[in-house]
């Protein structure tokens, strides 16, 4: 367990004050708003949004994941995902394969071209993501790890752990 007690430039981490809170809040929204910029300038140029990028990220993670599965690890409705894939799969960036065992499912796949965006969108936010963890070291590193699991409310973090454990296709 973290010792929360600790100091760091001489704050205590235990009794944060709503300053430090808002500093906090703000940092997330101005590192969110660069970590998706590289991003959105690629998806605008092909007339898609964060929803295409979340959508591809996500069934190259878990080839073959099912439409509801999709649904429960975005969080979006079912009509918002339907419009977003139909666009995928009608560009042939993603396939939808019937189920073997269901016939009622449908498994999500990249296509060759679908591969190739996810690693252009992939590339350019684990550039930023590298060059950040590179200056704040190691320990940075592991205490934000830390923060944004803390952050993460039950039924998230067990979604976020079971991708984990599923490992992943590095890039």
């Amino acid at each position: 367990m973290p010792d929360t007690g600790s100091t760091t430039g001489g704050q205590s981490l235990l009794f944060l004050t709503d300053e430090q809170l808002r500093q906090g809040i703000e940092a997330m929204f101005f590192a969110y708003r660069g970590f998706t910029a590289d991003p959105d300038r690629i998806l605008a140029d092909k007339s898609y949004g964060r929803a295409h990028h979340r959508a591809l990220h996500f069934i190259h993670r878990s080839p073959g994941t099912t439409v509801n599965n999709l649904l429960g690890i975005l969080g979006v409705t079912k009509q918002s995902l339907n419009r977003v894939l139909r666009t995928l799969v009608a560009d042939g960036l993603v396939e939808s394969r019937v189920g073997r065992r269901d016939k009622r499912e449908r498994h999500l796949h990249l296509t060759d071209d679908g591969r190739a965006l996810e690693q252009e969108l992939s590339d350019a936010q684990r550039s930023r993501m590298r060059t950040a963890y590179r200056a704040a070291g190691p320990d940075a590193v592991a205490g934000f790890r830390q923060v944004l699991e803390a952050m993460m409310d039950r039924d998230l973090r067990r979604r976020y752990d079971a991708l984990t454990e599923e490992g992943g296709q590095d890039g």
